[in-house]
């Protein structure tokens, strides 16, 4: 368990402060920040190593109580720097609007948007994701964290599909507003026949919420009118 003061704004910025490299527009930003990544990638793995040893010791070995805490003492830290690994090991307890480490998922999330392939190729966790975007689909959020997410949809609608942006239907129904609207539509009126789609089919399930957003939804719009 994270003692007191750990899990604070504080904490969360001075474990995790490098990882705002990995959306920095600057190449050599990036690089620097995979970097970092990368060990303390190697470092989650070697204190994963760690616990499992610890808890499937060989014939010889003896482990105690205290020998498999300690393991995992050795591992909360290590996941606590690195991504995805820190949101799971330090998740929500209340609100998730008043999670500390609430700009570190936006900022998973806006990594996959703006770099995928470099996402996907170092951190790719479809299930985080996805996990994530349901986390944040809540109207509780305050200005700044809305805008991030009318940021996130926007970027989602204009790309072809990936695994899971289908999950950020339940983010635009949550934050659905003028600013929202605007981009789509906008989107929508764009020379990106992406775009022009996508949009369009979010727009159409902001004006009926009592729709679910499934495949078989998907399909029945896309085989019917796309003139929204």
């Amino acid at each position: 368990m994270a003692g007191p003061g750990v899990d604070d704004d504080h904490g969360w910025t001075e474990r995790l402060a490098w990882a705002y490299g990995l959306i920095a527009p600057a190449p050599a930003e990036r690089a620097a920040a995979l970097d970092r990544l990368a060990s303390a990638q190697e470092e989650v793995e070697s204190a994963r190593r760690r616990v499992n040893k610890a808890w499937h010791p060989c014939p010889r070995l003896r482990y105690k109580a205290r020998d498999r805490a300690a393991a995992q003492k050795v591992f909360d830290e290590a996941a606590s720097r690195c991504l995805p690994e820190a949101l799971w090991s330090r998740r929500p307890s209340g609100e998730i609007n008043t999670w500390a480490g609430l700009p570190f998922a936006l900022l998973f999330l806006e990594w996959e948007a703006r770099y995928p392939q470099e996402w996907t190729q170092h951190a790719k966790e479809w299930g985080a994701k996805e996990s994530l975007i349901r986390m944040l689909a809540t109207a509780n959020h305050d200005v700044q964290v809305r805008t991030k997410l009318v940021d996130l949809v926007d970027l989602a609608v204009q790309r072809p599909y990936r695994c899971k942006d289908r999950e950020y239907v339940r983010v635009a129904r949550a934050v659905d507003g003028d600013e929202l609207r605007g981009r789509l539509h906008r989107a929508h009126r764009s020379g990106n026949s992406w775009a022009q789609l996508h949009a369009g089919y979010v727009l159409w399930l902001l004006d009926h919420p009592e729709v679910p957003n499934t495949r078989h939804v998907w399909r029945t719009w896309l085989a019917g009118t796309r003139t929204y």
